[in-house]
């Protein structure tokens, strides 16, 4: 007779399959889950019967309002122009500078991703604003595309991030420590893709090409830049200072953020019922997708523990005779290859049940791993064959570039994120101080 984990453990493989296969990653956890656990108990109807309660039970939780809210607040700030409005700022500002357009995208990419909290979300929308402009002032193809898919994944670590919340809510964790958490390697990671786009410059120019001159801008232009996109870093100030100064949660931050970026489309001229409606939409869209995938994860979570595995895996690594760190590493070593062929969302759900009871049996900080987890599987975002920043970036542009220029392009800056993580690593106080400070 087969044992209960080794049924977890086909469960596992048969998930991975399904998803590389195509199948939506809701449909496929919550289609085995029920097998899984039919096959485990022998009763069919009791495990068909989770269908009725698992999704209220996974759902039904005030915590999860934050996923319609700070997705809609994106949508808002969007539409109101805000990422036009932070690259003209940037350009203004830095693209003077070696490289300059390089390091105007990562700025522009780490703003606008403390508004999205999604990493392809950006991708998509300074393929069409920065990479145009780049290549018209001379920087070469696969420069200008590395730039944006590498600092697209800005928009996962830097608050709010879908990553994030979903994480939380998995490890009964604080949603708002989670993103502050996120601030100083967010920043770290930002500084050091401009670091790196400076020494990429001087180094490597035939790699980023041969930009002409811009011309100096006046300072009157320059403020007057920054002064449309004021109003962006305003709405991001509020949120992010309002939940680590404790004045409201996360939800509310969300809900404050929604009424804010509405309000920039007011004041802008920008708001019209059909971008309203439109936005709405996508919102209610993505959530309904965002949902469909948790109670998946919680269904699925269910079988794992019902099979026994997550407890024959802990106590299988804890007693590994190696350091607790070698088997972080590990972990992390498993999630770069599974982002090669899943999305990121996949990984989390499928790994974290397991994982977890790890790092708590060890002692980690459970916030700490959050980070190092969203970090290391936004790698996944740039490694082919799924690399899904780079078929967003090529399938944004069409024809202009191939598929082999924006991989190629990646790779310094694939380079620089894995230097981030060791640092992030090595160095947990970067993203556990702030919230400790809480």
């Amino acid at each position: 007779m087969i044992s209960s984990a080794l049924i977890g453990v086909f469960m596992l493989v048969l998930v991975i399959i399904l998803i590389v296969g195509g199948v939506h990653i809701g449909i496929s956890l919550l289609a085995l889950s029920i097998l899984g656990l039919w096959l485990i108990t022998g009763d069919f109807l009791a495990s068909a019967g989770l269908m009725g309660s698992g999704p209220f039970s996974a759902t039904f939780d005030y915590t999860l309002s934050v996923v319609p809210l700070f997705v809609l607040m994106g949508l808002f700030a969007n539409a109101a122009g805000a990422s036009k409005d932070l690259y003209q700022a940037g350009f203004a500002w830095f693209g003077r500078l070696p490289g300059g357009l390089g390091i105007v995208t990562v700025f522009s990419n780490a703003v606008f991703g403390a508004v999205t909290g999604v990493s392809i979300a950006s991708a998509a929308v300074f393929s069409k604003i920065a990479i145009p402009e780049m290549l018209r002032t001379g920087y070469s193809k696969r420069f200008s595309t590395g730039c944006v898919s590498g600092s697209s994944v800005l928009g996962m670590i830097i608050p709010p991030s879908v990553m994030m919340i979903l994480y939380g809510i998995l490890a009964d964790e604080s949603i708002g420590k989670l993103f502050i958490a996120g601030i100083i390697p967010g920043i770290v990671l930002s500084i050091n893709y401009c670091v790196g786009i400076l020494l990429m410059t001087y180094l490597f120019p035939k790699y980023v090409g041969q930009p002409s001159q811009i011309e100096k801008m006046s300072w009157g232009f320059r403020f007057e830049a920054l002064g449309k996109a004021s109003s962006i870093f305003g709405l991001v100030v509020v949120v992010l200072g309002g939940i680590y100064g404790g004045i409201f949660t996360p939800t509310e931050a969300g809900a404050i953020g929604c009424v804010g970026s509405l309000v920039i489309m007011i004041l802008k001229g920008r708001v019209n019922s059909r971008e309203i409606l439109s936005s709405l939409l996508e919102a209610g869209s993505t959530t309904a997708s965002v949902f469909l995938v948790f109670i998946g994860a919680q269904m699925f979570s269910r079988m794992l523990s019902a099979s026994g595995l997550v407890l024959e895996i802990s106590n299988f690594l804890m007693k590994l005779p190696v350091s607790p760190s070698i088997v972080i590493l590990g972990m992390l070593l498993v999630y770069m290859f599974l982002g090669c062929f899943l999305d990121v969302l996949s990984i989390m759900l499928i790994t974290l049940p397991i994982f977890l009871p790890v790092i708590r049996g060890f002692g980690f900080d459970i916030i700490w791993f959050a980070v190092l987890s969203v970090m290391t599987i936004e790698t996944g975002l740039m490694t082919p064959p799924f690399g899904m920043s780079v078929f967003v970036v090529k399938g944004s542009l069409g024809d202009i570039v191939t598929l082999e220029d924006v991989f190629k392009g990646s790779i310094p800056f694939l380079v620089i994120l894995l230097v981030t993580i060791a640092i992030v690593f090595y160095f947990p106080i970067l993203s556990t101080w702030l919230p400790r400070m809480m």
